[in-house]
């Protein structure tokens, strides 16, 4: 059993974990993810490693409430135990020689886009990055981003914060003004790392992805993962999840996402149903 530490509220349904968990804290590196289990006989999710501290032996997680575990997983509360937390899982990130990097989070994205920024602030690489959300509510992070950049954007669909637009906009126009990067990293969902991929490629500036397929086991096993990267399947678990952008078949990918969208319906559904049922009992 894992025990949750403490819990905060992030914005309107996004929620952060500080988990117990010293053996995965001691081995976890950027990039790289978790699975776990509410309860036994739960569906397990993956959810990227925000952040991690060995010698306090936590790792942190961020999850947005969308469907039926994500919903009942927002319902714990600090001192409650999750059945399973296993990793760290899938391949750590690395940035060999990089002296300018710029990064880019979407929405939860900027959760995963965290570690990788802070590494590279801790190499003495110099960091720009650009963070956005639909709302100023639903900005995430931006404390801790601002703290491993030497320069930040902000973005908001609506224009509550920040500039007026998608974070893809300012990224445009960093690369008009001549900007130069010896990598530029974009996570967020499927969407906007398509279009971000597909403005920086006539520049020939390397570009990492993080993708968030269907997952099941996170060990290669089940294949509920696999996407097409330079012509050739993948299992993002143990492949990934980082990879070139310029080389991710994302339609593919926008589509596999789509398999399970009713049953996903049909089970928050009869989640909420329940709950609500539960509610008129007490």
């Amino acid at each position: 059993m894992f025990k949750i530490l403490s819990r905060e509220d992030l914005a309107p349904s996004i929620k952060q974990f500080i988990v117990d968990a010293p053996l995965i804290a001691q081995k976890a590196k950027p990039g790289q993810f978790v699975i776990l289990r509410i309860k036994e006989g739960g569906e397990r999710i993956p959810l990227t490693i925000a952040d991690y501290d060995a010698k306090a032996g936590t790792v942190r997680v961020v999850f947005q409430e969308v469907g039926k575990t994500t919903k009942e997983l927002g319902t714990l509360k600090e001192g409650d135990f999750l059945a399973d937390f296993v990793g760290p899982l899938g391949k750590a990130v690395e940035f060999p020689n990089h002296k300018r990097v710029l990064g880019i989070g979407g929405g939860l994205g900027v959760a995963p886009l965290y570690p990788k920024l802070k590494m590279l602030h801790e190499q003495g690489v110099e960091v720009i990055s650009i963070i956005g959300a639909k709302t100023a509510d639903m900005l995430i992070m931006e404390d801790e981003i601002k703290a491993v950049s030497d320069e930040t954007y902000i973005c908001t669909d609506d224009g509550s914060k920040g500039r007026h637009g998608f974070v893809t906009v300012v990224l445009k126009e960093l690369l008009e003004k001549g900007e130069k990067f010896d990598e530029i990293i974009i996570i967020g969902p499927a969407i906007l790392m398509k279009i971000g991929t597909e403005i920086i490629k006539p520049y020939n500036i390397p570009v990492m992805v993080s993708l968030n397929p269907i997952m099941v086991d996170g060990t290669g096993m089940c294949g509920c993962c696999r996407v097409t990267v330079g012509g050739e399947t993948k299992f993002v678990c143990v492949d990934g999840p980082a990879f070139d952008g310029t080389q991710v078949d994302f339609d593919e990918l926008m589509k596999r996402l789509q398999t399970y969208a009713t049953e996903e319906k049909i089970a928050l559904e009869k989640y909420e149903k329940e709950r609500g049922g539960c509610r008129c009992h007490q």
